[in-house]
């Protein structure tokens, strides 16, 4: 029989960090850590089509948890802000939407201002256990992705 134990503890740490990670105020802070104005609500996009785009609609839609009426409309918001463009895809009859190089810019801000936050978090581990965390987490984001 498997000992739970440790599945419990990793089930409650996940959800302690979701929380953290999906409130408003940490959106606003690493925003701000940026130095950069957009409407809350647009920025996961932006990061997801600057981590794993192009994407379409749907493949974007899934990605963040959101309906495809509701990312189509902020889609349009970030078009019209210039951030992202559409690109064709192979068949033709549907669309990615990939970042312009203003979008670039402030995804790589994002990505600065969350390594800063980051690091600020981490002080006090050592080098090792900061490895061992990033190693280990992206191999069970792999593992959850996959499956």
């Amino acid at each position: 029989m498997q000992n739970t134990h440790n599945l419990d503890i990793l089930g409650s740490a996940l959800l302690d960090i979701l929380s953290v990670l999906n409130s408003p105020q940490r959106d606003v802070v690493l925003l701000r850590e940026a130095g950069v104005e957009i409407d809350r609500a647009l920025f996961p996009l932006l990061v997801a089509t600057g981590a794993r785009g192009p994407l379409t609609v749907g493949d974007l839609a899934d990605l963040v948890g959101r309906d495809h009426t509701t990312v189509s409309r902020q889609l349009a918001k970030l078009k019209q802000l210039k951030l992202t463009a559409s690109q064709p895809e192979q068949d033709r009859r549907r669309n990615a939407v990939k970042l312009t190089a203003a979008g670039e810019k402030i995804v790589q801000k994002i990505s600065r201002a969350r390594r800063r936050l980051l690091s600020k978090v981490l002080a006090d581990w050592s080098e090792a256990d900061r490895t061992a965390l990033a190693t280990l987490t992206r191999r069970f984001a792999d593992a959850v992705i996959s499956r």
